[in-house]
């Protein structure tokens, strides 16, 4: 019964198995070394620190605490700085023969990519939930509502798979185990060129302009407004937008290299 069972399963279902069987095998990986999700938290937090407590005072905002400012430029660092271990932990996979040993099983050739993607998720939300709680611990006092909250958890996630299947496409191209993780370091950078940190228009001319078109202030300014209560306005188009957008770049792309990588 249970041959038949299997013969005649669906083969989305079956991706959904195999995929939710090695979700559960990365996950047992990081739960027995949670050094990645320590060390993804320790460089957002100190950042934050930094710019509190030694910056803070001379950054004019306007009104508020600058701790409520700083915050959602703080989370993308987060996701930024995370996904670097997913580009890393699939090279290691590929390089240590272990996709090629799952491909030779009776596995969905999708499961092993949307495997790793899933376990960078569950990571990215660890380590966003842990930099929220530091925020607080400093004095950030976020006055949304439940709607605003799941809007901002809504955009972030969107903002986590969109950079996590960009991280695939390094992690089934680099050569070594550096070159995976070092294209994060842009996107780590990026947030420093916009809203995130300092208003744009105290920017000169050709960097604000730039701040004001590149993807990260339309998504800062879209969480800072959802937190502090506010209505997004059409920042939170433009940041799904944005999203989305590079969701399907990045997806079409890592798909394509995985194909090409199998074959």
């Amino acid at each position: 019964m249970t041959a038949m069972a299997s013969m005649t399963a669906s083969p989305g279902r079956t991706a959904v198995r195999d995929t939710a069987a090695l979700t559960g095998r990365s996950l047992r990986h990081i739960a027995r070394s949670l050094d990645t999700i320590i060390t993804t938290t320790i460089m957002p937090i100190a950042f934050m620190l930094l710019f509190v407590f030694v910056f803070g005072g001379a950054i004019d905002i306007g009104t508020g605490p600058y701790v409520d400012y700083l915050l959602p430029g703080i989370l993308i660092i987060t996701i930024a700085s995370g996904v670097s271990y997913t580009a890393y932990r699939l090279f290691l996979d590929l390089k240590g023969g272990m996709v090629e040993r799952f491909q030779s099983m009776p596995i969905a050739r999708s499961a092993v990519l949307w495997a790793h993607v899933l376990t960078s998720l569950v990571a990215l939300a660890i380590s966003v939930l842990v930099v929220i709680v530091a925020g607080v611990a400093m004095g950030f006092r976020p006055e949304a509502n439940l709607l605003q909250w799941l809007g901002v958890f809504g955009i972030l996630g969107v903002f986590a798979l969109a950079m996590t299947w960009l991280a695939v496409l390094p992690g089934l191209l680099a050569s070594t185990p550096d070159g995976a993780g070092a294209f994060a370091y842009p996107l780590i950078f990026l947030p420093f060129i916009s809203s995130a940190f300092v208003p744009t228009e105290s920017m000169p001319g050709p960097v604000r302009a730039f701040a004001e078109n590149q993807p990260v202030t339309s998504i800062v300014d879209a969480l800072r407004n959802l937190l502090a209560g506010q209505p997004a306005g059409s920042d939170i188009w433009v940041a799904l937008a944005w999203c989305v957008g590079i969701l399907v770049i990045a997806y079409v792309a890592s798909t394509a290299a995985y194909r090409r990588k199998l074959s």
